[in-house]
């Protein structure tokens, strides 16, 4: 089922048929497993110090973790647009896509504080407890944030690094290129803009849905579906159907893990809950509960979900998630993320890719969304 994360299988070779997403994640591991043991080879050539604390730990992070949707998404924009054959350049691109990931979340968890990822502790919070140990002087926090920083860059350098080869490999290398490089500027300006909304108390649902989609969507749903279609030379048409699909999803799959960050199970989603609305992170959930709130003169909602300089309490964020669900925010997010799923299934037929591709697009947005959508496309 895609609900897993597969072992390591062997690379997809050169076949004709309805190979499957879940072939794909498969096959994606043996192919990050010789990308991380090369990348780690030059990185001890360089120096075996900082192989050992930085590399390593990188190439741990990405191999133990990771749902691989943006991989899963590359393969059906590729296949989408009539790709078949060998898929060695998609899954080239998916590893590259897992690793400007790591970067991402490694540099956000910095920006943020966050203690957990993936159910053990933040690379910068690992990185104190190497300090520690170690008896190192200064303090273990700005050690841990500027080797962290570090750790992200590299994971980046291996992206680019990685990419950069399967364009220069491939008769459509110049159109993975420019795609790769407007997703690079996209999620900069994306984390730019949430930490400066944190910065300046923004609370408008247009500047919530902007930095959404610049942090989130674009890079992951869009962006891959993308790049998998530059691989077969998509025509125009199927390229404007595959962003108007991946950015619908890309929203939905933001949206659920906004509702996950204030209500979720840290046991089930690997990170702490409640820590967007404790640092008054603006997400699309907040803003509508700050609207709704405004808009029925509630005001002890508006109280609570305000504004505020300084870091809030368990007993506030209690109280915050209590009227995100009495004043309906919770319920209008949901109704929301079921919406952009099932345009997103509609922009992705238009693409006139074949019904096996189509059902495994389905698969992957249900996944993404936390939504069960039924055969004609709408949540169930």
């Amino acid at each position: 089922m895609l609900g897993l994360r597969p072992t390591a299988a062997e690379p997809i070779g050169p076949v004709d048929g309805p190979l499957t997403a879940l072939d794909a994640i498969q096959a994606l591991e043996t192919e990050l497993e010789h990308v991380l043991d090369e990348s780690l080879r030059r990185a001890r050539e360089v120096d075996p110090v900082f192989a050992r604390d930085v590399a390593d730990r990188v190439a741990a992070f990405v191999r133990h973790g990771g749902k691989r949707l943006r991989t899963a998404f590359a393969w059906c924009g590729w296949r989408a647009a009539g790709g078949s054959g060998d898929a060695s350049a998609v899954l080239r691109t998916g590893a590259a896509l897992e690793l400007v990931q790591a970067c991402a979340l490694v540099h956000d968890d910095v920006m943020d504080g966050s203690p957990l990822r993936r159910g053990a502790p933040a690379m910068h919070v690992d990185l104190a407890r190497l300090h520690l140990e170690a008896r190192m002087t200064g303090t273990p926090e700005a050690f841990a944030t500027a080797a962290a920083v570090l750790a992200g860059d590299l994971a980046l350098v291996w992206a680019d690094d990685l990419l950069t080869e399967t364009a220069l490999g491939s008769p459509h290398g110049p159109r993975l290129y420019r795609e790769w490089r407007a997703m690079r500027a996209e999620m900069v300006a994306g984390q730019y803009r949430d930490i400066h909304a944190q910065a300046a108390g923004s609370c408008g649902l247009d500047e919530a849905v902007t930095i959404a989609t610049l942090k989130s969507a674009l890079y992951t749903v869009e962006r891959p579906l993308a790049l998998g279609a530059s691989l077969a030379d998509a025509d125009e048409h199927t390229v404007d159907a595959l962003r108007s699909a991946g950015r619908c999803a890309g929203l939905a799959f933001q949206l659920r893990d906004d509702l996950l960050g204030a209500f979720g199970d840290p046991a089930l989603t690997g990170k702490p809950a409640g820590d967007d609305l404790r640092t008054h992170k603006l997400t699309y959930l907040l803003a509508m509960g700050l609207r709704l709130a405004e808009a029925s003169g509630d005001e002890e909602a508006a109280d609570v979900l305000a504004i505020r300089a300084v870091s809030r309490s368990d007993a506030t964020v209690e109280r915050m998630r209590d009227a995100l669900e009495r004043n309906g925010a919770q319920a209008v997010v949901e109704s929301r993320i079921a919406e952009l799923a099932a345009t997103s299934l509609r922009h992705f037929t238009t693409t006139g890719a074949d019904l096996a591709v189509r059902r495994e697009f389905t698969a992957l947005v249900e996944r993404a969304s936390g939504v069960t959508l039924d055969d004609a496309g709408e949540a169930a």
